[in-house]
């Protein structure tokens, strides 16, 4: 008879771990709090607008393409997916940096500004593209049990990039502010400061450079839609509007859920919700971790989004665009260091249908605003319309429009939705930083300490915070799953 598995949560994590349990064999059910699958990638629908709620990048192709592989399919067997020319903008106080499609349009720009820079980023991105080869092929699908996982030829010949950090190896090799901010932006979807990274991450920066950024036709949620139509034609049972309530314990088993006030069993439960919550869902002792050592821990930002549909198309934007016109550094203290409201505030601005027209009304443009803030803090709506204001008038002085008597509707979303929505720690955007304390066989575990058939998976959990690293926690948990409970 088929081992029955609870996944609580359909987020990237549990959609993965839902097809790749399917397919060994496993009887697997998904129950979802939200009324939609995808957890923090939703999607909002309003007036002929289409937003990404959660993630808007489509960084690492190849992590994609892989899942669907596994099951012998393709990327393309669900969406259209177009590398963007330009990958993004980066706007400075007084200049733009536009990063091409190919490494020779990049070099050119970093040129443009710092002649002589081209050979250094070669370099650069030549041994981040090493790290990538080894990170996604050998580390990361490790399942964080041993620290032994870590030790191989190749890591071994780079332990000390492990214990120097992104920041010093770039300003090592770059001297102009503008590069260098340009050169550590990509960590920062590792949830960590540069100077707290590890150097061995500059993989992130060839996924950037050296992989490009893509868009899913009809955005990122067209790529939980795909999952979510793999999952159901393996078999696999998903309920939404069903949160669950309560893990309960028998012995050293958990042998039953809590769903809307109906106790349902299982053979295995896997909670692919936030970590912290799921922990609560257990009796006290039953818990692994205690409320000092998440408070201990260092979590990547929450956010401070706006929604917003403008009634006409946008100048001088590309799809993605990031307003580096104040300190960098000063920013990342505010959210790491000294946790408070930033005073000027860098901010990401995503406009989709810069390149999708699907994605906004003819002749409008779907506008999506990110303010990176400290986890945890103050969240007023006094607060949120605050910070709309300065980053509009930074908006229109940087682009050179006018557009506030332009704007339909916007939505917001910040610190108390995170935690009203996704259950997220203190509110936290996309899970626990990757900093060297926490890498690897330091993070929280995928297999329970204290309860035998109870698993864990996403982005507080190995390998960490970021879409495609979630599809490889789903893989990794499946795996473990599979060996100590296989059906035969």
């Amino acid at each position: 008879m088929k081992k029955r598995i609870a996944i609580i949560g359909s987020g990237f994590a549990g959609l993965s771990a839902s097809c790749y349990l399917k397919q060994y064999g496993f009887d697997v059910t998904i129950f979802e709090k939200n009324a939609t699958v995808g957890g923090r990638a939703r999607q909002l629908k309003k007036e002929g607008f289409t937003f990404d709620i959660g993630p808007s990048w489509y960084w690492m192709p190849d992590i994609f393409e892989k899942f669907f592989n596994d099951f012998g399919k393709s990327t393309s067997d669900y969406y259209q997916l177009d590398k963007l020319s330009p990958a993004y903008k980066i706007f400075f106080k007084d200049e733009v940096i536009t990063i091409g499609d190919t490494m020779d349009k990049i070099c050119a720009e970093f040129e443009r500004i710092e002649p002589g820079s081209s050979k250094p980023l070669r370099q650069f991105i030549g041994k981040a593209a090493t790290n990538y080869d080894i990170a996604i092929n050998k580390v990361v699908l490790k399942p964080g049990i041993s620290p032994f996982e870590l030790v191989t030829p190749e890591t071994a010949s780079r332990v000390d990039q492990f214990f120097k950090t992104i920041s010093g190896d770039v300003r090592k090799k770059f001297k102009n502010p503008k590069l260098i901010s340009t050169l550590e932006f990509p960590v920062l979807f590792l949830g960590a400061k540069p100077s707290n990274t590890p150097s061995f991450y500059s993989f992130m920066n060839y996924a950037d450079f050296g992989l490009g950024t893509w868009h899913p036709k009809g955005g990122m949620y067209e790529i939980i839609k795909a999952m979510t139509a793999l999952s159901k034609s393996l078999g696999v049972n998903i309920y939404t509007d069903s949160p669950v309530e309560k893990i309960v314990v028998e012995g050293k088993n958990a042998t039953s859920i809590k769903v809307n006030g109906e106790t349902k069993s299982f053979d295995i439960i896997l909670s692919g919700a936030d970590y912290h919550h799921s922990e609560t869902l257990l009796d006290e002792t039953y818990r692994q971790y205690s409320e000092n050592y998440w408070a201990k821990k260092t979590f990547a930002p929450s956010s401070l989004l706006f929604y917003v549909g403008f009634d006409k198309k946008l100048k001088n934007v590309e799809h993605h665009n990031l307003f580096f016109d104040t300190s960098f550094e000063t920013h990342a203290e505010e959210i790491y260091d000294n946790p408070q409201w930033p005073k000027d505030p860098l901010f990401y601005a995503n406009f989709p249908s810069v390149t999708d027209a699907s994605m906004a009304p003819e002749e409008c443009e779907t506008g999506f605003f990110l303010i990176p803030i400290a986890p945890g803090i103050e969240d007023t709506e006094e607060i949120r319309e605050q910070y709309f204001d300065i980053i509009m008038s930074r908006f229109k002085k940087l682009t050179q429009q006018n557009v506030t008597n332009n704007i339909i509707f916007k939505e917001s979303f910040c610190v108390k939705d995170f935690i009203k929505e996704y259950n997220s720690y203190k509110g936290n955007a996309y899970g626990m930083a990757n900093t060297l304390s926490q890498t690897a066989f330091l993070r929280p575990k995928l297999k329970s300490k204290k309860v035998n058939n109870l698993y864990f998976t996403g982005q507080l959990t190995v390998p960490g915070p970021g879409v495609p690293p979630s599809l490889i926690s789903g893989k990794l948990v499946a795996q473990l799953i599979n060996k100590y409970h296989n059906k035969s």
